[in-house]
């Protein structure tokens, strides 16, 4: 015997919000492998210390705008991708996670709500035939009509 709460329904919800809360990270996991072999190289590093020798060219002119020189030896794409990849993984499972489980317990509530009103809905004779049918039905078998 199924539970009642289980539903076709709430057992896709439940796979639409593991898929939500679980996909984006495992992608970006697997796409962190492969970019942080490129960004690791040492074209990427040359890349990186020309960009930073010219903006130390740049950041003593006098001009619209000021020029900062980048303080960190190694571009920041793999500083991120090395370093700070579990706080975005964190943070999405947490958020999604949170907000997801909302969004899918009010549908789930709507949802439901939805189809009581409908069996509320249905007229109240119908009903009452409905329930005498299945008495009759349930007497004819028990030998108590005559």
């Amino acid at each position: 015997m199924t539970k009642r709460w289980l539903t076709p329904l709430t057992l896709a919800v439940a796979l639409a919000w593991l898929a939500a809360v679980c996909g984006p990270p495992a992608a970006l996991l697997a796409w962190r492998e492969q970019r942080l072999a490129a960004v690791a190289g040492p074209d990427a590093q040359a890349d990186w210390d020309a960009f930073r020798a010219d903006m130390r060219r740049h950041s003593g002119r006098d001009g619209p705008v000021q020029r900062k020189v980048p303080k960190s030896a190694e571009p920041p794409e793999r500083v991120w991708l090395r370093d700070y990849v579990h706080l975005a993984v964190i943070a999405w499972v947490a958020l999604v996670g949170v907000l997801g489980g909302v969004v899918a317990a009010l549908a789930l509530g709507v949802a439901r709500a939805g189809r009581r009103s409908a069996a509320q809905n249905q007229p109240a004779g119908d009903r009452d035939h409905q329930e005498q049918d299945e008495r009759d039905a349930q007497h004819t078998g028990e030998g108590k009509h005559g």
